[in-house]
């Protein structure tokens, strides 16, 4: 299933979407037409994950009973609704590191940077290189890293993106992610799968001058990341079931319409089976929690020397997981 969340009127409401028939079909609006009550498993999407297998197949049933009773109350039109993340508040964020290429290239890219506050760049750079600080350390080899995101800045597809006041280098993060399902701890990684409620599309706004000032006390990325509209997730939640290979995709990434990025999943180092099973090490992973996989290499305006701007429409694609789109609005100043 397609998972969405979404504004009918006022109100959120949890659904899928049939892309065939071009309809979002409401799960309370079903549950209450046929079965003339409200289902509770319904009531949002961090309870259809409590909720577990019987809730998915309440959701599967509500789908097939909405289309064969033309319940029309509960068959919504795809532009008649806002949609939202599928999981506006995860119970928990960390987005991983978990590609080499976009990993390399950033740290590159951040050599360049450094060396330029130098009186000599092209010296600077010869000097900071030999330091090892821009070299990729080995315990990225040995175990996936990752940051605790701000859970309270997350919106969907179609949402604007504003551009926080003390950033003048704003980048996008082409990215994909996981939802936990089931509770653990001490995970094996070839259990993992059975954890995984399902994917989709994330997008890491990242402040790059405020990252790099943060970077040498080493507790980041705070102010870099952490900013309201800053984590970007959707446009629908792809359960596990439909996904074949989450490793087979290709991601694509668009700035108003001009293709940046382009990249695969299958080039992640460390997959989400080592994630979760990482994370959960002697630490317990809650249904509803987010972990995303971190860049594709080519993944972001940093590793291409490439800036947002005010104004700039930002697409990323994954196959099989839609297209995220959102918009980049540079507030007023402060007065």
């Amino acid at each position: 299933m397609k998972l969405v969340t979404f504004l009918a009127g006022a109100e959120q409401r949890i659904g899928a979407l049939d892309v065939e028939r071009d309809r979002i079909v409401d799960f309370q609006a079903a549950s209450e037409a046929l079965h003339g009550k409200a289902n509770p498993d319904f009531r949002d999407m961090l309870a259809l994950i409590d909720g577990g297998p019987d809730a998915l197949d309440a959701a599967r049933a509500a789908i097939k009973g909405a289309f064969e009773k033309a319940v029309s109350a509960a068959l919504r039109r795809p532009d008649s609704v806002t949609l939202l993340a599928p999981v506006p508040q995860p119970r928990q964020m960390r987005d991983c590191l978990a590609f080499e290429q976009h990993y390399r290239q950033a740290r590159a890219q951040a050599l360049k940077v450094r060396a330029a506050t130098y009186a000599d760049p092209a010296a600077a750079a010869i000097e900071l290189e030999k330091t090892g600080e821009f070299s990729i350390p080995e315990v990225w080899y040995q175990q996936p890293v990752y940051y605790k995101g701000n859970r309270f800045s997350v919106i969907g597809t179609g949402q604007d993106i504003l551009w926080p006041r003390y950033a003048e280098r704003l980048d996008y993060e082409l990215e994909y992610g996981v939802f936990i399902g089931k509770k653990g701890k001490n995970i094996k990684a070839a259990n993992a799968r059975a954890h995984i409620f399902g994917y989709c599309i994330f997008n890491d706004i990242s402040a790059r001058d405020a990252q790099y000032k943060e970077y040498p006390v080493r507790l980041g990325p705070a102010k870099g990341k952490d900013f309201d509209t800053g984590n970007i997730m959707g446009p629908w939640l792809v359960t596990s079931d439909e996904m074949t290979d989450p490793y087979d995709l290709t991601m694509t990434g668009k700035i108003n319409g001009e293709e940046w990025s382009r990249g695969h999943s299958g080039t992640m180092h460390h997959r989400f089976e080592a994630i979760i099973a990482h994370v959960s090490d002697e630490e317990t992973l809650h249904p509803g929690e987010f972990l995303g996989s971190g860049t594709v290499g080519n993944g972001c305006g940093l590793e291409l020397g490439r800036w947002l701007k005010d104004g700039d429409v930002i697409e990323l694609e994954i196959t099989g997981l839609g297209v995220l789109k959102n918009r980049i609005i540079r507030q007023p100043a402060r007065t």
